[in-house]
């Protein structure tokens, strides 16, 4: 795909009925099974929606989720189609909005989807988008995958604030030179250290971190309830899930 100024090229690769979308590097930013395009194929990205064991189930339809950074589109799709909730992503290369269209069954924008090519950073602090997300998923890495691209607490309080009461934020944290330790201490000083969990690293290395706003802890049986719910609705593996998850230490 043709380069738009200095953002990264798009690039795809296709093995063993898997597409993969990369951004100027073999790194992967987002993957789609062909034959299953509205599954979740990544383990991380399947754990960025462990935010389902916080909500309650009923009235997902309601709710609004956001992503900040698009990939593959994964996530979109997945709230959109699946969970049938309004559905906001933001992501600053026009060439993943484009390539995700083309070659990953994201669809046009309607009444329950939208997608804006934006800064993360400038929408996050965009007063009309206060306390309006139930649900936000932040995955913005840069096209080596090394870091956070937005890592710092005035990041982190623009998307607390767009988060509803009892809204949940979940971030990875992956990168080969980020410090796991060192991001998720920003989080905690913004969202505060009694509403930070964090999940197990998969084997490739990736940390999701979940942060909330006022985020009351379902007792265990409701969230063992949860967890049976979204494993039968969606296919999610939601009861490894509750082994995973954490206070932050």
């Amino acid at each position: 795909m043709k380069n738009n100024g200095d953002l990264p090229t798009v690039t795809l690769s296709e093995h063993q009925g898997i597409r993969d979308l990369h951004l100027d590097s073999p790194w992967i930013q987002g993957s789609m099974r062909i034959k299953a395009p509205f599954d979740i194929e990544l383990e991380y990205v399947q754990r960025m929606m462990v935010w389902l064991l916080f909500l309650e189930p009923q009235g997902l339809g309601e709710r609004h989720a956001m992503q900040l950074g698009l990939g593959a589109a994964t996530i979109t799709k997945f709230c959109h189609k699946r969970l049938r909730m309004r559905t906001t992503a933001v992501e600053l290369n026009p060439q993943v909005i484009s390539a995700c269209r083309a070659w990953f069954h994201l669809p046009p924008d309607d009444r329950r989807l939208t997608v804006i090519q934006a800064d993360a950073a400038q929408v996050v602090r965009e007063p009309e988008r206060l306390q309006t997300v139930d649900a936000l998923c932040v995955d913005l890495y840069d096209h080596e995958a090394a870091a956070p691209v937005l890592d710092d607490e005035a990041f982190y309080a623009g998307c607390r604030g767009l988060l509803v009461d009892g809204g949940v934020m979940t971030v990875n944290l992956f990168g080969r030179d980020a410090s796991f330790a060192r991001s998720s201490a920003r989080v905690a000083a913004v969202f505060g250290r009694d509403q930070v969990w964090s999940m197990r690293p998969t084997k490739e290395g990736n940390t999701v971190l979940i942060g909330g706003r006022g985020v009351v802890v379902p007792d265990r049986e409701t969230l063992q309830a949860r967890a049976a719910t979204i494993e039968e609705r969606y296919g999610l593996p939601a009861r490894k899930w509750l082994r995973m998850v954490r206070p932050l230490e």
